[in-house]
């Protein structure tokens, strides 16, 4: 994987992925959208009108701390006011996410990502128009904050993944939180030029 690029011609920014990357990045993504839509904050299908003016959202922080990161409490020291906040922003939030992750999903298997990966020398190539690139830029920083949290990463703390042993899952879960990473730095790079 080389990272993302903008394509000269097209201005559209592009990527190519193994067939393994692809897989693992559309895994991630779909597990997002599950944790995001397996909570009661999220209603199920109803009449869009009858949506827009229900106000009926949670009014409590997440138990899990991945949503819980996700969704801070905009006043930490108001509860009121924090679960007022919460109560008319985060089912929207949560499903702008979810929507986010969902198009990661959607132009892998677009681009020729099959549902079950069975070929070790696929290759995947995705082009982005400028638009869809911010979208997915949105949702790596998602996918790297709830790697984060499961992982329990910490600023300066590179020492103690430096020292991990190479066999200790911990320790590939943090290669892939970097390999996210990494992927949003060259996503952020190709959309400035």
């Amino acid at each position: 994987m080389t990272g993302f690029a903008r394509h000269r011609r097209s201005k559209r920014v592009i990527a190519t992925f193994t067939g393994f990357e692809a897989d693992l990045l559309r895994s991630l993504a779909g597990q997002l959208v599950e944790l995001l839509r397996n909570e009661a904050a999220v209603p199920e299908e109803r009449d869009p009108l009858e949506a827009m003016l229900d106000f009926t959202g949670p009014t409590t922080e997440p138990e899990d701390p991945v949503l819980a990161r996700l969704f801070p409490s905009a006043y930490p020291h108001d509860d009121e006011a924090a679960a007022e906040f919460r109560r008319f922003t985060e089912g929207t939030l949560r499903d702008g996410k979810a929507r986010a992750a969902s198009s990661i999903i959607d132009a892998l298997e677009e681009a020729g990502l099959p549902a079950e990966l069975d070929d070790d020398g696929l290759m995947i190539d995705v082009e982005l128009p400028e638009e869809e690139a911010q979208v997915w830029l949105r949702s790596f920083t998602d996918l790297r904050l709830a790697l984060a949290t499961r992982l329990g990463v910490e600023e300066d703390d590179e020492a103690r993944w430096a020292t991990m042993p190479e066999d200790d899952p911990r320790n590939q879960a943090h290669d892939i939180y970097e390999w996210i990473g990494y992927l949003q730095e060259t996503l952020v790079r190709a959309l400035m030029r």
